[in-house]
């Protein structure tokens, strides 16, 4: 737990302050905006690259279901030509995972920060070369208080999660026929995942929500993006 705090929690802070330090206006939620956008160009080339990932292995889905068909008695011969299938092609299978594997410990780290963080104590945590504010204004805009619940940036969430998983559903689709279970998995997540952001979203503080919704407002802008590029 230690180490996720040195990695995560402090460096997490650290700038967030840098940021609310430095943004005209002291908006701690311009700053969380900032801040997301920021990790988000950081990750942009690996999450591309997991897009494309994915995106690539709906197009092998013809040939997976021959596999899974000749060797269907045979689940080790079955997952040796799959993965030789994919090493064929140049396909990481679990690529996918993998910007949602980076974001959890951001996520968590944020908690930690907009739930026990925003306080006089736990500006002894600065680096020595980030200028301490002595005070944190824990509102964005003036009116929406970070540390604290806010429903209508829930639903905002939840909405653009919707928008994203359609957008995002309706790229892959577009490589292929995906494998029929797969595809209602993903239809059914296009539902579930909304309502799951707005049933956890509904007591987690502002400033998280807010976080959520910035980076899925990047992920449209990545999906554009691929969408331009393919």
């Amino acid at each position: 737990m230690e180490l996720l705090k040195q990695i995560f929690y402090i460096p997490l802070f650290n700038l967030l302050i840098l940021l609310f330090d430095v943004i005209p206006g002291h908006d701690l939620g311009v700053a969380i905006i900032v801040l997301t956008i920021l990790i988000r160009l950081v990750f942009f080339p690996l999450s591309i690259k997991a897009q494309r990932s994915q995106r690539a292995i709906n197009l092998l889905a013809p040939k997976i279901k021959e596999i899974k068909e000749k060797f269907q008695k045979d689940q080790a011969a079955q997952g040796a030509a799959i993965m030789a299938l994919y090493k064929e092609h140049g396909v990481n299978p679990v690529a996918g995972c993998l910007p949602l594997l980076i974001q959890l410990p951001i996520l968590i780290a944020l908690y930690q920060v907009f739930i026990a963080g925003l306080n006089v104590e736990s500006l002894s945590l600065l680096y020595p070369f980030i200028p301490n504010p002595g005070t944190i204004n824990p509102f964005f805009l003036g009116v929406i208080g970070i540390t604290n619940p806010n429903r209508w940036i829930a639903v905002l969430a939840a909405a653009m999660q919707f928008v994203q998983s359609r957008q995002s559903l309706a790229y892959m689709n577009a490589a292929g026929s995906p494998d029929p279970r797969a595809a209602m998995l993903n239809k059914q997540m296009m539902y579930l995942l909304p309502a799951f952001i707005i049933v956890i979203g509904w007591n987690l503080p502002a400033g998280l929500l807010l976080y959520w919704v910035t980076t899925t407002a990047a992920s449209l802008v990545e999906q554009w993006y691929l969408k331009k590029t393919s």
